[in-house]
């Protein structure tokens, strides 16, 4: 529900509610926090809340580090695991400056842009994210082992599938915050799970798969469990991906309806727009090392290529029928900041329409079997960060979208990151201790 500032006041003194959280992330899709009490909230949303953007990765050197939270009405969440009295709500922010200004590097006011810009094109970008994560037992401080919670299989059911209590908790809380779970399953890799929420627009689906991301590590936590969202948590293993579907609306229309039938060149040219600049946004979409650990294996993609239901390829247009027709995007991790990679890919498809982008022939070959003469023909995505980065810094198209400030930062701490990774003799310790705790 999209409450305004009056209703959400109103909300508050008729709930109970006595703390509210005000949330944001850095530039890489790490959440930040700031709590206030319930006496505070109306200022909050005239004034903002201030805070240190110096201490945040990327934002504001020491010399100008005062910036202020803006919460927006919109985005009221209850929390469920913090009932009265004393209530939870929480809002998602807006970033701005001391003068009332939008900070250029809030990465959600980036995403709000490109929806503009897909609104005056006369279009609605619909988008849900399948997010998969792995279940991994603690041991008896509470800190989190590598030991998976259990050891099944796709789709495996109780005794060899044991996070099925988990999921519908988890399922369960979502709902209670207006977050629509459709499926829930246990995944390839052993612990591992899936959990796919309804398509919304663009904006609330990456503030629900933020969302979302709190929800399974506080449930897991509080069951004794650590989950991670680290896109190859076990080397042997399936990594766990982001696939990220995608439809336009026009006139209240989908205009993926007849794709299926090859009739529909907005929706082809679109996509063709994505696969073309899927290389250089591919360090937003896989920005950590460990991310190419994944790429080329168990399912998730190595060229830029697509196909109908084909899970090879890049982009594949899953089998469905009528207005539930779409693409789906299969590269992304759960390590990626939402805001930017939805903000990239939509504006790739928006590009692919204005400039009339022709869809190439479908690979209709399952591509980790097929023969070399066909795969050199194609794209391949980067294999490493260093190559992610440097298509990302060559590329106009992502600085047109990101802005130059915001995409020199990000690549600063990139190339830092890189670095360190080179620099690494144990390539499963490094992962461990830079990503494992913290993604």
């Amino acid at each position: 529900m999209n409450y305004t500032a009056s209703e959400v006041l109103s909300f508050v003194k008729e709930n109970d509610v006595r703390f509210i959280w005000l949330n944001f992330c850095d530039l890489f899709g790490a959440q930040k926090r700031i709590s206030i009490m319930a006496d505070e909230l109306e200022s909050a949303l005239e004034n903002g809340v201030t805070f240190d953007a110096h201490a945040i990765r990327g934002f504001r050197d020491i010399v100008q580090s005062d910036m202020v939270l803006v919460p927006d009405p919109a985005t009221l969440m209850v929390m469920p695991w913090r009932p009265g009295p004393g209530r939870v709500i929480g809002f998602y922010c807006d970033i701005k400056n001391p003068d009332g200004t939008l900070y250029a590097l809030d990465s959600r006011n980036i995403l709000r842009q490109v929806i503009a810009r897909c609104d005056k094109m006369g279009y609605v970008c619909k988008v849900g994210a399948e997010c998969e994560f792995y279940l991994f037992k603690t041991n008896e401080d509470g800190d989190p082992t590598d030991t998976p919670l259990d050891k099944g299989g796709y789709l495996d059911m109780y005794p060899l599938d044991r996070g099925g209590d988990i999921r519908r908790e988890i399922c369960l809380t979502l709902e209670e915050m207006g977050i629509k779970p459709e499926i829930s399953h246990h995944e390839q890799g052993p612990g591992q799970n899936e959990i796919i929420f309804k398509f919304s627009d663009a904006l609330s689906s990456a503030d629900n798969l933020q969302s979302f991301k709190t929800v399974v590590k506080t449930i897991a936590a509080r069951n004794g469990l650590f989950a991670s969202f680290m896109p190859k948590p076990l080397l042997d293993c399936p990594g766990s991906g982001m696939h990220v579907n995608i439809s336009l609306v026009k006139n209240g229309l989908n205009v993926f309806k007849n794709i299926v039938e090859g009739d529909s060149n907005v929706a082809e040219s679109f996509i063709a727009g994505i696969l073309a600049r899927t290389p250089e946004i591919t360090i937003f979409l896989n920005p950590i090392a460990n991310s190419y650990e994944r790429l080329g294996k168990f399912e998730a993609p190595a060229y830029v290529s697509w196909s109908h239901q084909n899970r090879s390829q890049l982009i594949r247009i899953p089998a469905a029928f009528g207005e539930k027709v779409r693409m789906e995007l299969r590269s992304p991790d759960p390590s990626t900041n939402p805001y930017l990679a939805y903000a990239l890919i939509i504006a790739a498809g928006l590009e692919g329409i204005e400039k009339g982008l022709a869809l190439p022939s479908a690979a209709n070959v399952d591509l980790y079997t097929a023969d070399e003469n066909l795969t050199r023909t194609l794209t391949p995505l980067p294999t490493s960060m260093n190559e992610a980065i440097s298509l990302a810094e060559e590329s106009s198209f992502v600085k047109g979208v990101i802005g130059e400030e915001l995409l020199r930062k990000y690549l600063s701490f990139k190339k830092k990151e890189a670095e360190d990774f080179s620099e690494a003799i144990n390539k499963a310790e490094f992962y461990k201790k830079r990503y494992f705790n913290f993604v």
